[in-house]
Parts: C-alpha cells; sequence; structure tokens
C-alpha cells in the first residue's frame, strides 16, 4: 500500500498531495494573488512566493490526509515542463525531503499528469482513448495507449488556447486571471452574436495566433466606431470568443477520434475547467455515441493530485530518479 508524496510547482501554484494506495487523501493548493497587479504570473515573483508556500503546503496535505512524513513511501514531483524557477522551488524541496527520509525520487511530465488526473476517480476512460489537453501553455491531442504509453498526435503550430482566452481577457481590459474571466462574462452572452474566423490548419493540429490577430482587429473597429462598444457588449464578445475556441478544439477533436476510432474521449488542463467547453464535449459526445471523461474542477487546474496518481503508477513500475535530476523548463512528453 504504498503513499506518494506529490509536489506540484511548475508556474503559480504551489501544491501538495497525499495519494494512499492509488487514492488522493488531501490536495493542498496554495494560490498566488501577488500577479494580478501586473496581469499576468511573473515567473521570479511566482518562484519567491513558492519558496514561502513550499513548506505549510506540504505539512497542510499531511495533516489533512492524517499521514506522517515517516510514512511515505517515495515522493513524486513536477520535473517539467513550466517556469524554472517555480520548478527549481518544488524538485529542490523534493530532493531535500526525499534524501532527509531515504526515499526514492519519482519525477512526472506535467501534462501526462493532467492525462492520469482522469485516474483519480471512479469512471475512469478504458486504454486506448483521446485526450485533449487545453491550458495557458499547451493545446495537445494525446493518444494514451496505457499509463506510460502516450503519443501527441496533434498540438499547437504557435499559440495555446488558453493564451487565446487569456489575451482576449487583456484587450477587453478584464481583470488577471483571464481565462476564469471569459467563461464568467460568456454565460450572460450570445455566443452567436459576432462571428471569428476558424484556421485552416492539416492533420490535428491547431493555431491561435491569427484568432487573436481577429479578435484584436475586431475589437479596435468596432471602439473606433462605438465608444462604448465594449461596454455594451462585453458579454457577447466573450460568449462569441469563447464558441470559436471550443469549435476549434473540439472540431479537431472530432476528426481525430473517427480516424482512430475511438470512442474513449477526455478533456484535461486548466481550459478543461472551461463551462463552455466543457458543455461543447457532452454534446458533441452525446451526439457521436462518445464515452466523455471530464476531471473534476480541483483536478483541471495545476494541483499535486495528478501528480500524485502519476507517482503511483510510476511506483508500481519502480520508476524512479536519482539525486542529480534537475528540472527542466522545457521536457520532452
Amino acid at each position: 500500500m504504498p503513499v506518494i508524496l506529490g509536489i506540484e510547482s511548475s508556474c503559480d501554484e504551489t501544491s501538495a498531495a497525499i495519494c494512499v494506495d492509488g487514492a488522493i487523501l488531501s490536495n493542498v493548493i496554495a494560490n498566488q494573488t501577488i500577479h494580478a497587479a501586473y496581469g499576468g504570473v511573473v515567473p521570479e515573483l511566482a518562484s519567491r512566493v513558492h519558496q514561502l508556500n513550499i513548506i505549510p503546503t506540504v505539512q497542510q496535505a499531511l495533516i489533512n490526509a492524517k499521514v506522517n512524513k515517516n510514512d511515505i513511501d517515495a515522493v513524486a514531483f513536477t520535473r517539467g515542463p513550466g517556469l524554472l524557477g517555480s520548478l527549481l522551488v518544488g524538485v529542490s524541496f523534493a530532493k531535500a525531503f526525499a534524501l532527509a527520509q531515504n526515499l526514492p525520487l519519482i519525477e512526472v511530465n506535467h501534462m501526462q499528469a493532467h492525462v492520469l488526473a482522469h485516474f483519480i476517480d471512479e469512471h475512469k476512460p478504458n486504454f486506448p482513448f483521446l485526450c485533449l489537453t487545453v491550458s495557458g501553455g499547451h493545446t495537445q491531442i494525446v493518444l494514451v495507449k496505457n499509463y506510460f504509453d502516450m503519443e501527441i498526435i496533434g498540438q499547437t503550430t504557435d499559440d495555446a488556447a488558453g493564451e487565446a482566452l487569456d489575451k482576449t481577457s487583456k484587450i477587453l481590459g478584464l481583470p488577471y486571471p483571464g481565462g476564469p474571466m471569459i467563461d464568467k462574462y460568456a454565460r450572460s452572452g450570445n455566443a452567436d452574436a459576432f462571428k471569428f474566423p476558424e484556421p485552416n490548419i492539416p492533420d490535428y493540429n491547431f493555431s491561435f495566433s491569427g484568432l487573436k490577430t481577429s479578435i484584436l482587429y475586431f475589437i479596435r473597429d468596432n471602439v473606433a466606431k462605438d465608444p462604448l462598444f465594449l461596454q455594451n457588449r462585453i458579454n457577447d464578445i466573450c460568449a462569441s470568443v469563447e464558441k470559436r475556441v471550443t469549435t476549434i478544439l473540439l472540431n479537431k477533436l472530432k476528426k481525430a477520434a473517427q480516424a482512430y476510432q475511438i470512442k474513449d474521449i477526455a478533456l484535461a488542463g486548466g481550459v478543461s475547467a472551461n463551462t463552455g467547453l466543457r458543455e461543447g464535449l457532452k454534446t458533441l459526445g452525446e451526439q457521436m455515441s462518445w464515452n466523455t471523461f471530464i476531471p473534476k474542477f480541483e483536478y483541471c487546474t495545476d494541483n499535486a493530485a495528478m501528480i500524485a496518481i502519476a507517482g503511483y503508477y510510476k511506483f508500481l513500475n519502480n520508476d524512479f530518479v536519482g539525486q542529480n535530476v534537475a528540472p527542466l523548463a522545457r521536457m520532452p512528453f
């Protein structure tokens, strides 16, 4: 009955979780509010706050799980991808904790952990399945053959879907974090009010740079005609942008599912918390007779529970690393 301590610090959330025999007993996340004043994550500030948060976050995870540090069998940590300074804090703590307790270390790919978040609770997908993994930095369609064999069959050629939502929010003058604000305003808007282009990208790949540009020009031109345009139509703009991002994602996912003849379809990553995307996948899944899988909200954004569950399966496979391991800002999938 292995007990795994999971550590996540890839961006601006400091998180620790305890996994006992494949069950998550605690998942503590310390958010950073300091970045709101800058309209985005400031890497240097993020790493400093991680240093303040890491010990109390781990301590709280142990308390919530009613687990003693001496009960832990291994330490799993996010090695990458992510912000190098932020990763360094989590990796350094994991190595120090493991060294002090004479425990093995388990490195985890952050994006693979998002996929494996589907194995935290019941209603798990069957192998092979497709996972649309969408975040502020990544947009991927992953063919998941087993816990350790995953293949990216489609990804963004430029910007990520989450970045497109965040940049739209900034253009609209909405507060940070941008993606959730788009989601909030979209709930009261007409998604068919405005039409934005869908890029013609081959295979199962994505592109969002052109969409961002078209949104920028659309808002610039309409504000020039009517200074109150944003004030009067912000809900409709958010709803229309959200719909276009969702259709771009789901159209590619549908194409891949048909080509690979796979019926188990999953959604993961921070943007999987978006209401429009979640509802869109459920609707498309019903139309296509898919078995759809969407994690709970707490397992969508960056969290240590997904690191701990990934670490659990790696522990069973005796997949460990040494104390010389270093963080990787860009970690191979």
